[in-house]
């Protein structure tokens, strides 16, 4: 079944849970069915997917879109994060496949990294083109989501790395040896090329976004060889999926009914923003396109 969320149409399922991760996610989802959301910044990556994990209402996404269509740089990151707000999800897991510039970290670790390190250009990392919104982005990732994430993966014996900074790069390609040298030179332990701008969009949401790195790979600087290829990656990713999503559903269960009052939820206080968010509480859910061009200052309770 397919819905559409839009003004005049029936109430949309609500999820406050959201997941943005690989098509092998949709499998754990039960009585799903799909959500299709106008954005003010176009389509998302593909209909959003709305069931039930262990009693919770789950939202799930395809970053690169079913068919994988979406390379990295090409990711509509804004529609995404936008369609699954106005969905009502307000905690993220995003799980995803990275390289490691450390050989401590080898194929098949769990990471949930604490620190961001932003190597793109091009990408639009902002909703806001008017008013200064400056949100506070000194530690990039839900506190209380990593302590969830890392608490559940240590109970279900995948002990992670429970620290790890990760830097994110264009893409499509791999990095050259001099290149992952550099990085890893810096102290950064993870590459990617999805993490940003997610996690500064939902923090301009007031979402909680908590990454859930698998390593697939050594990068190209940190062993010799012919360096990191695309079927090694999926690879390595595929055979730890059902290993993931199970400790997806493990993180889920783990959270509380509601949210805690940290950073994330916090992020927006006080400042004037150029446009209703959705699913405000003040607002129209705004999944039909339409953000609401008034301007206020938002506080907790609005979000």
């Amino acid at each position: 079944m397919t819905a559409f969320a839009r003004g005049d149409d029936p109430p949309k399922p609500i999820a406050d849970i959201g997941v943005i991760g690989g098509s092998g996610f949709y499998e754990f989802l039960a009585d799903a069915e799909e959500v299709r959301v106008e954005t003010p910044y176009g389509e998302p990556s593909e209909a959003v997917l709305v069931g039930d994990v262990d009693g919770r209402r789950v939202a799930f996404l395809p970053r690169h879109g079913k068919d994988h269509r979406f390379p990295p740089h090409k990711i509509p990151y804004r529609a995404n994060l936008w369609a699954l707000r106005a969905l009502g999800v307000r905690r993220v897991l995003a799980p995803s496949a990275v390289g490691s510039l450390t050989a401590s970290y080898g194929p098949g670790t769990l990471v949930v990294p604490d620190q961001l390190v932003d190597r793109t250009g091009g990408r639009t990392q902002s909703y806001y083109d008017e008013f200064a919104v400056h949100v506070p982005f000194a530690d990039p990732y839900c506190p209380s989501g990593r302590a969830h994430a890392i608490a559940a993966a240590r109970k279900a014996g995948w002990v992670p790395a429970g620290s790890g900074t990760l830097v994110v790069i264009d893409g499509p390609r791999f990095s050259t040896r001099a290149e992952s040298q550099w990085y890893a030179a810096q102290g950064w332990t993870l590459i990617g090329m999805t993490g940003h701008p997610e996690a500064v969009l939902a923090r301009e949401l007031a979402m909680c976004y908590t990454p859930l790195a698998l390593v697939t790979d050594t990068d190209a600087g940190v062993a010799e060889g012919e360096g990191v290829t695309q079927a090694e990656v999926f690879e390595v990713f595929s055979k730890n999926m059902n290993r993931l999503r199970e400790l997806l559903a493990k993180i889920i269960a783990a959270f509380p009914a509601e949210r805690e009052d940290d950073l994330c939820a916090r992020a927006l206080d006080g400042i004037r923003l150029p446009f209703e968010l959705p699913l405000s509480h003040h607002g129209a859910p705004g999944a039909h396109g339409n953000p609401g061009y008034g301007t206020r200052r938002l506080h907790r309770s609005d979000i």
